[in-house]
């Protein structure tokens, strides 16, 4: 399994860092990416906390741990601003949460997000053609979901991925232990997202790709 977005307490998560690799080492992840909710008022905080666990424990797994950062519930205009400092602060991975249909996301923010060059639209909810299209042409991937709530739009994220030809890979959204999921589970998710069967592996590569350019 490889999960591009998990959270932990220096959040609204429940373990830390250390504690979270761990558990993913335990469940065979092949990868794992910590990307902590972040908006002007912590970023300068977390994103920095998250580079200095990863370092802490890289040499001591076989598992890729990856930076990351999550620009959440921003005003669209401040996104392309926050992704900036998220790498320039050392985030290898940059989300945006995007406009999921539990929450109350700004209008905008997913084109916002694609326009500021993030790699990946969490969650993005009844995302439009218009901007499925642009993430493809930016090379931007789109989330499926296993995390409750956020995924009851899983099949029309699904549906307009496969007309549009975004690309999709799936993550946990993991808050606590729990949320980590196996390989087969995440292949079940993608299923249940009314994903064809043939589809399914190239996801899962999609999300080894997305490892490989971070690393590059």
């Amino acid at each position: 399994m490889i999960d591009l977005h998990t959270h932990t307490l220096l959040s609204d998560g429940e373990l830390l860092p250390s504690e979270l690799i761990r558990r993913a080492h335990i469940a065979h992840y092949k990868a794992l990416a910590i990307t902590d909710h972040v908006d002007a008022s912590n970023i300068d905080f977390v994103v920095p906390r998250i580079v200095a666990a990863v370092e802490s424990v890289a040499e001591y797994t076989e598992m890729k741990i990856i930076p990351g950062a999550e620009i959440t519930h921003v005003p669209p205009k401040q996104i392309e601003k926050l992704v900036s400092k998220a790498r320039e602060l050392g985030a290898k991975i940059v989300l945006v949460h995007g406009e999921t249909v539990v929450e109350p996301v700004v209008p905008g923010t997913n084109s916002a997000g694609i326009d500021a060059g993030a790699d990946m639209i969490a969650h993005p909810g009844l995302i439009t053609a218009e901007d499925a299209l642009k993430a493809k042409d930016n090379e931007i991937a789109l989330e499926i979901t296993s995390r409750k709530g956020h995924s009851l739009s899983n099949g029309y994220i699904a549906k307009v991925a496969a007309e549009t030809g975004a690309t999709l890979v799936i993550n946990t959204d993991a808050h606590a232990p729990e949320d980590l999921i196996s390989l087969y589970r995440a292949k079940i998710v993608l299923r249940g997202s009314g994903i064809a069967e043939e589809s399914i592996e190239q996801i899962l590569a999609n999300s080894q790709k997305l490892v490989d350019k971070i690393s590059s």
